[in-house]
């Protein structure tokens, strides 16, 4: 074996990795490849190059593994310090339970990460950019992806470090459904955000009106922003009906165009 301290050199070349984890992403093992690939610091370091302690451990990480590429970091700083554990153990680690760590928090890093990532911080990034290019910003485009990227780059980073400090004790902590909650918890603020930037960032009116009495009037007064939310679910209902997106921005600017060209809606 090679010398089994893991330092934050070593941490930090798996930090740099992990942004490529879906590079090789595939059917059969999805990131698996990445994740080995990952890993591959921290296995040199432990094991010894063409040992079959290292043949092993890699077969372990290629085993097929999916979550949220945020989430993922601390998915390997577990297995860091799980195989750093067994590397000093001699042999009486048991190695299966580093799998079974990866395979029980897919799930759950899953559920976190995708609702704030691509349900809450992609969704606002979206909605700054597109508020700031609305009214003629160079910026628009650079605050969205900086908005997006600065978390993402933060939970990379230090769910790294966390997983590798918890170690293999990290799911006797999670009692009382904690994951559970924070899932919950995530999910209820994605919903929130998404139906605020709707009411918000949509904003379709009639324009007609029939003797002095505007169409759009009596629907305000029956519902505010009834048409934004009709145009909102009608969108939803056709992408559940699993219709193309391309199919539908090219729908919606025809539509667009006719009834700009009849003088229907006012945005």
């Amino acid at each position: 074996m090679a010398e089994n301290n893991i330092t934050k050199k070593d941490l930090n070349k798996v930090f740099w990795r992990s942004h490529m984890i879906q590079g090789s992403w595939n059917y059969e093992r999805q990131m698996g490849l990445g994740y080995a690939w990952s890993m591959m610091p921290i296995l040199r370091r432990l094991y010894k190059e063409g040992s079959p302690e290292m043949a092993q451990a890699l077969s372990r990480h290629l085993e097929l593994f999916n979550t949220t590429p945020q989430s993922a970091t601390f998915c390997l700083g577990l297995s860091a310090s799980m195989e750093e554990e067994n590397a000093k153990s001699s042999g009486n680690f048991p190695v299966q339970s580093i799998n079974a760590v990866k395979a029980s928090l897919m799930g759950p890093l899953a559920g976190i990460g995708d609702s704030f990532f691509w349900g809450t911080f992609k969704v606002i990034a979206a909605g700054l950019g597109v508020s700031l290019a609305a009214n003629g910003s160079i910026i628009g485009p650079i605050a969205s992806i900086i908005a997006y990227n600065i978390p993402s780059i933060l939970v990379r980073y230090f769910g790294l470090q966390i997983g590798y400090r918890a170690g293999s004790s990290f799911l006797e902590k999670l009692s009382g459904g904690l994951m559970d909650k924070i899932t919950f918890g995530a999910s209820i603020v994605g919903l929130m955000v998404v139906g605020a930037m709707t009411a918000s960032m949509i904003n379709l009116q009639f324009a007609w009106s029939y003797e002095s009495v505007s169409v759009q009037g009596i629907l305000d007064s029956i519902l505010p922003q009834a048409l934004s939310l009709g145009a909102t679910m009608l969108m939803y209902w056709l992408i559940k009906k699993k219709i193309s997106i391309n199919y539908l921005l090219i729908g919606i600017i025809i539509a667009g165009i006719i009834a700009s060209y009849l003088g229907m809606f006012t945005v």
